[in-house]
């Protein structure tokens, strides 16, 4: 078995077997309980698992060449976890991860109209599918866990709270929310301030679900929604938001999105980004995820988008790095999602099914091990725009939350 090469030099931490397509045994790392067991089931998958890992490893559980025996896909993604350290420092896979920075260029083209298939390949499948999964208000992107026990719904509705105590809203204010999703974010501001809110994407289902639901809920006069590009927005806003967007802009992009919030913020104005970000030195999306989940996708450094924001001559007025609280979000993503396998692949098929399982547990287990972390930074023209210490965050999220209490 040749990817065996591999296994044996980065599998130290927990015990995995591997039975290759010739029925021989192979045991790699502690060789004691709990131990995964998975089984090889052809001399391709096991070439390919060699060659390049990180796409053949999400490819052959999609397509069945490789299966697992004991254990679940959680476990023996948990299982490379622990072993990061030894993985990164290992020679073929720091060189594929050199090969893959220096084809960042392409793998991060995303122009106005590939920008649109991008955001459709993923945003655009049916609207039941993310149903099935997300909370009540479709917020697909990292909820709020002041509390282990808080319930999804308890922690986005925490998230949406937190989000919008930075923005400093005030009555009139004009709000743009960049990559607006089904609209929760925007609705839920409209709900709780007199803003008017517009939004913004990318996907024609977003956007359709989105305006329905302003009209649903009597808010059409004070929220509208457009199929738009952020480059091709025009006017001035007071507030701008982003939330779970600026993964989709790319490295390259950087200057074109901090300059188009310069050039739409007024002076007095504030913004919020929330992206998930790496704390590390730039890099490259893995393949997989590249390639059958976020085309054009990318988890930026902080180092990059803090220099874009530098070039941009914009005051980053607060930053704050939430850790584990994604790891925990997507958990809960996953347990619904299993919880509604068949349904789902009645929508789709099994192999959808076994590359949205693998979508999920990977990216779980990036936040747990892989140095993925969610940041949320607050920008504007001026450094007078935010006050000069957090506490009216705080007092304006237990406002908030007593007033909701109570209805």
């Amino acid at each position: 078995m040749l990817v065996a090469h591999l296994f044996r030099r980065i599998i130290r931490h927990g015990s995995l077997r591997v039975l290759d397509a010739n029925g021989k045994t192979h045991d790699f790392g502690e060789q004691r309980p709990p131990e995964v067991i998975v089984r090889i089931h052809d001399s391709r998958t096991d070439r390919r698992l060699l060659l390049h890992p990180r796409l053949a490893l999400g490819e052959a559980y999609m397509e069945g060449g490789l299966t697992i025996e004991q254990g679940t896909l959680y476990d023996l993604m948990d299982l490379l976890g622990r072993n990061r350290d030894v993985i990164e420092g290992d020679a073929w896979p720091r060189t594929l991860s050199r090969i893959e920075y220096a084809l960042r260029p392409l793998q991060q083209f995303n122009p106005v109209k590939l920008a649109r298939r991008h955001v459709a390949h993923h945003y655009d499948l049916s609207d039941a599918l993310y149903e099935l999964f997300l909370d009540k208000d479709r917020q697909y992107s990292c909820a709020y866990f002041e509390r282990e026990s808080d319930s999804l719904e308890e922690a986005q509705l925490k998230k949406k709270r937190h989000i919008a105590a930075k923005l400093l809203l005030e009555p009139g204010c004009r709000v743009l929310d960049i990559g607006c999703g089904w609209g929760g974010l925007a609705l839920y501001l409209a709900r709780i301030s007199d803003c008017e809110v517009t939004g913004i994407t990318l996907s024609e289902r977003q956007h359709a679900y989105a305006t329905e639901r302003a009209k649903a809920e009597g808010l059409s006069n004070k929220v509208r929604f457009h199929l738009r590009d952020y480059r091709e927005e025009t006017g001035t806003y007071d507030r701008i938001v982003s939330v779970g967007m600026f993964e989709h802009v790319g490295a390259r992009y950087y200057p074109d999105f901090f300059g188009t919030v310069k050039r739409l913020l007024t002076e007095d104005g504030v913004a919020l980004i929330h992206s998930i970000g790496r704390m590390e030195p730039p890099g490259a999306t893995n393949a997989w995820l590249r390639k059958y989940i976020f085309p054009g996708g990318y988890t930026p450094a902080l180092s990059e988008a803090l220099a874009a924001i530098e070039r941009s001559d914009l005051w980053v007025t607060d930053m704050e790095i939430l850790r584990l609280h994604y790891a925990n979000t997507i958990r809960e993503w996953r347990k619904r999602f299993e919880a509604n396998r068949q349904r789902i692949a009645e929508l789709y098929d099994e192999r959808f099914c076994r590359m949205w399982e693998f979508y999920l547990v990977a990216v779980e287990t990036s936040f747990r091990y892989w140095r993925q972390m969610v940041f949320q930074m607050q920008i504007a023209k001026r450094q007078e725009a935010a006050p000069l210490t957090r506490d009216y965050q705080m007092l304006w999220e237990r406002e908030h939350a007593i007033a909701a209490a109570a209805d």
